[in-house]
Order: C-alpha cells, then structure tokens, then sequence
C-alpha cells in the first residue's frame, strides 16, 4: 500500500492525540529518516494540491489539521441545526461529567471502558464542557467541568438540579443477571422444541 495513504490514515486514528516520527517510523518498519522525508512529501503534496486538510507538527507530534481557510465553513457546520444533537458516547461522557466533575480523561475513559477523546472535542467544541484546572500527580493531567451552557442547555440553574444517580446495588444486579439468563435459556429451549 502506498506509504502516504498509510501515514494519512495512522495521523487521522491518531486525532489530536497525535503520532511521533518514531510511532510512525516503527508501525511502517522503517527508519525514522525515511517517515521525515515521507512526511516532508506530504506537506508539499497538501499544499500544491489545495486540500482542506494539512499535517502539522507540535513539540514532534504529527497530527492531521484543518486548514484556516476552512474555518467559515467549519463554525457553519458546529452551528447547524443538524448536528446540534449529542451522540450516546458524548451523552454518557457528558453525564460521568457533571456527576463526577472535576475529572480527568484517563478516569472518564476508566468509567466508559473506551477512549475518550472524540466526545471530548465534541463537548469542548459545543461549549458544554471546559477545561477547569490540572490534577496533582504525574503529567498533571487536565481537568474538565460542566459550563454555563450546560445548564442552559439542559435547562438547569445549578448542578444541585441534576435528577439523582440510582443507587448501584450489586445484589439485585446478580439477580438482573440471572433472571435475563435464565428468560433466554427457556427461549433457547423453546426455539429448540419448535425444530
């Protein structure tokens, strides 16, 4: 497969979280040198061919961007009506927000058992969530929070509105569990005896 089209779509996985030349270089099985030039091909290939995206780097993190005379079009699309709605991952990220705030991504990730980062710039891009200080610790990561526009988009006046979480009772969820298995063992067995 041709190299560009392999670096193009490792950078677009990546999202803002980026890629080195290294990660590059060892995913392709090649020297670093060789992904330098490769990546250096690229910008000149983005730049004479007018594309709306561009490889940039920041502290030797490789990531794919938009460019800035997309911009108007882009605040366009954030501001449409059609995609004013939230999708489940960002509603979920969204709720283990304002029930846990402040949070970082690492302990969202750890609640949700998947990354994070895509619902993260969703809520960040539609102003329901801001970055509200760094946690003590290694790489003090960032902190996030609800905003203003959170409780107006949810018609909130305070966080104290939100509806209370359920209490988690590991019993009944056994229960739940057995229950559900037991329903869809008869089903089996009944879809059996019907053969």
């Amino acid at each position: 497969m041709n190299e560009f089209a392999v670096i193009e779509a490792l950078l677009f996985a990546a999202g803002e979280e980026g890629l080195t030349y290294k990660q590059l270089a060892d995913v392709l099985d090649v020297e670093e040198e060789r992904v330098y030039e490769l990546i250096q091909r690229a910008k000149d290939m983005y730049d004479v061919d007018e594309r709306g995206i561009m490889i940039v780097e920041m502290a030797g993190t490789l990531q794919l961007a938009t460019k800035k005379q997309c911009a108007p079009y882009l605040q366009k699309l954030v501001e449409s009506p059609t995609t004013s709605s939230l999708s489940q991952a960002a509603l979920e990220t969204l709720a283990i927000i304002a029930y846990r705030q402040p949070i970082t991504r690492a302990e969202i990730e750890q609640i949700r058992g998947v990354k994070s980062d895509k619902p993260l710039q969703t809520l960040l891009g539609k102003a329901l969530i801001k970055e509200v200080g760094r946690a003590e610790g290694t790489g003090r990561p960032i902190l996030y929070g609800t905003t203003k526009e959170f409780l107006d988009y949810f018609g909130l006046k305070t966080l104290d509105e939100l509806p209370p979480l359920p209490e988690w009772d590991e019993q009944e969820e056994e229960r739940e569990a057995d229950l559900f298995f037991e329903r869809l063992n008869e089903q089996l067995q009944e879809a059996g005896e019907q053969r």
